[in-house]
């Protein structure tokens, strides 16, 4: 530790924070072997510890951007970072006795994540198979004959919204020319996705009929285009009746030109 000047301070390698007002006089610490090889320089008129090895363990516990160019560091150091370590390592013993006994919990924990992403994907796929009459359990589409079309239309529990107009696009073309209209229900909420096949947008709308299902599920709106539209509503309880209020427009004499 010494005393200089801010000026002779710059000048030894110590780093000057803009803003900060500085005396005649500011203690610099050096942090190293004491000669030239010194690996750190602080300027700073705040309280220090006489040696480093007062401060006893240091641990990083948090990094992040402050501004363009400049990180900030949280850590802690001597019993409050061993208490933090005690405490990390119980939450790794914690992790082995769920995972199993491991020589690299942190492999075996990337591992599991890859086959919970794997299982996760081959659910999806199951539900959008069942979803369109695809798979084992429903082999063919049940499809009806609403207001002169042909009309396929499905409530489906626990499938993920983005996978809903994939699976409008392959109810569309099993279905050859009509209207297919599903309803996704996750955590009470429904989403609806129509499709409506492009024989057949010159007289009915996708958008139009998304909307009337939006409405009968607690919704507003819902858009897309005339052959593929979409919304949704908080009230998933009503997603039959969602599909009904699909049908009752088809069934109107008047149609969307």
């Amino acid at each position: 530790t010494r005393l200089m000047t801010p000026d002779d301070a710059i000048a030894a390698g110590a780093m000057a924070l803009f803003g900060e007002k500085y005396g005649d006089e500011v203690r610099v610490l050096s942090m190293g072997r004491g000669d030239e090889s010194s690996y750190s320089v602080e300027l700073c008129g705040g309280t220090h510890v006489n040696a480093l090895g007062d401060i006893q363990l240091f641990v990083i516990t948090h990094e992040g951007g402050v501004s363009a160019g400049v990180r900030r560091i949280e850590a802690l150091t001597g019993e409050a970072a061993r208490l933090w370590l005690m405490s990390k390592y119980k939450t790794l013993v914690g992790v082995e006795e769920v995972i199993g006994p491991t020589p690299d919990p942190v492999a075996r924990a990337k591992q599991l994540r890859g086959e919970i992403k794997r299982l996760e994907r081959e659910l999806a796929d199951t539900k959008k198979m069942l979803a369109i009459g695809t798979g084992p359990m429903q082999p063919n589409v049940m499809v009806e004959l609403v207001g002169g079309h042909r009309f396929y239309g499905q409530v489906i529990e626990g499938l993920d919204p983005k996978g809903l107009r994939g699976l409008v696009d392959e109810g569309k073309a099993r279905v050859g020319s009509g209207v297919v209209a599903l309803v996704a229900v996750n955590d009470g909420r429904a989403t609806v996705a129509v499709g409506v096949t492009d024989d057949l947008t010159a007289r009915r709308n996708a958008v139009d009929l998304v909307r009337k299902a939006v409405e009968a599920v607690g919704g507003q709106g819902g858009g897309g285009r005339p052959d593929m539209a979409q919304g949704g509503g908080p009230d998933g309880a009503k997603a039959a009746e969602a599909l009904e209020a699909v049908k009752a427009a088809l069934t109107e004499e008047t149609v969307t030109a």
